[in-house]
């Protein structure tokens, strides 16, 4: 089983990005933690990230027959990117939507996510442990399926 995670725009900033929001964890950290559990799980996993909506897609697209699934943090193309939301559901992988924060405390803009829709499910503020959430929900999603 592989696992595709994919890292929004400025999440490349984590550790010093508003860390009263985010917290101090840095991105390869998290990368690391969730490496760790993929081990644990005996699956693969492939972390990306980038600032660019197009190379998200690009691997979106890829993951269509690479992956089994995909964790993704949309960051802040949650509310704006119909494109990755379409990319997503094109390839017809299960997807677990993760967030640091709780997006549903923050600013009226961030509660609405383009992604939810055509995700299996949505995690969120839980910090790094969002991710690790969202990976063990796609693993038992797949599991189910197979």
């Amino acid at each position: 089983m592989n696992i595709l995670v994919l890292h929004g725009p400025n999440l490349n900033l984590l550790g010093t990005r508003e860390p009263d929001v985010y917290g101090r964890d840095t991105l390869g950290g998290i990368n690391e933690a969730i490496t760790t559990l993929a081990a644990e799980l005996g699956i693969s996993v492939t972390c990306f990230q980038s600032n660019s909506e197009g190379e998200l897609i690009d691997r979106i697209h890829t993951a269509a027959s690479t992956c089994d699934g995909i964790v993704i943090n949309p960051a802040a193309y949650t509310h704006t990117s119909v494109a990755i939301r379409d990319a997503l559901s094109a390839v017809a992988l299960p997807v677990v939507e993760v967030h640091l924060s709780n997006i549903h405390r923050r600013e009226e803009f961030r509660t609405r996510s383009f992604i939810a829709p055509v995700a299996v499910g949505q995690i969120s503020g839980f910090g790094p442990d969002s991710y690790l959430l969202g990976l063990r929900a796609v693993f038992n999603q797949i599991k189910k399926g197979l």
